[in-house]
């Protein structure tokens, strides 16, 4: 995926039929964006804030965007290709519950365990807060970053100073606190 062309391949565009849920059409008005973009094919880290910045331009998305970039960077090239974007375009934007949940669990999984930590939790909260700044009020429980992530292991009723949350744990947290549902969904029905 890496060549520099205009349009993509029948093998390309059919393998990416597969695996997104775009159809033909829109895989390559979506390739043809990510060219003029990205005239080399490969998405950098420093291009991904760039473009990022524009969305939240009163808060401070570097670190978010950091570990978003890790989730979208698939092969771990510290690049983003065409097919990296799109795949995870299509699940953020049109898969499932199931899907989007594990997607968000991957990029709280920032160590690749498994499980989650208060320290894994609280520092990708820490960015949002950081990437939203004072544009959301939020209620008493959630005023800081620490406090939301206490909530989320108070939530499934653990110790967040000695238990972690796995998937399973996840996808319940998910069921039960608001904010996640509407963040999982933020993307539906975008593109």
């Amino acid at each position: 995926m890496g060549k520099t062309v205009s349009k993509l391949s029948k093998d390309d565009l059919k393998a990416l039929r597969s695996a997104t849920y775009f159809d033909k059409r829109e895989l390559q008005q979506w390739y043809k964006g990510f060219i003029r973009d990205c005239p080399s094919g490969q998405l950098s880290e420093e291009e991904f804030i760039k473009v990022f910045k524009q969305f939240f331009p009163f808060g401070d998305p570097l670190d978010y965007c950091h570990y978003l970039f890790k989730v979208f960077d698939v092969d771990k090239s510290n690049y983003i290709d065409f097919k990296e974007f799109i795949v995870a375009l299509s699940v953020t934007s049109r898969g499932s519950m199931d899907q989007k949940i594990n997607w968000s669990f991957r990029l709280y999984d920032h160590n690749k365990t498994g499980k989650l930590t208060y320290d894994d939790i609280l520092i990708i909260v820490n960015a949002v807060y950081k990437m939203i700044g004072s544009m959301v009020a939020l209620p008493p429980d959630e005023k800081t970053p620490e406090l939301r992530t206490q909530k989320f292991f108070r939530l499934l009723n653990k110790d967040y100073k000695s238990d972690t949350i796995t998937l399973e744990g996840f996808k319940q947290l998910a069921k039960l606190d608001p904010a996640i549902m509407n963040s999982i969904s933020s993307f539906d029905g975008l593109v």
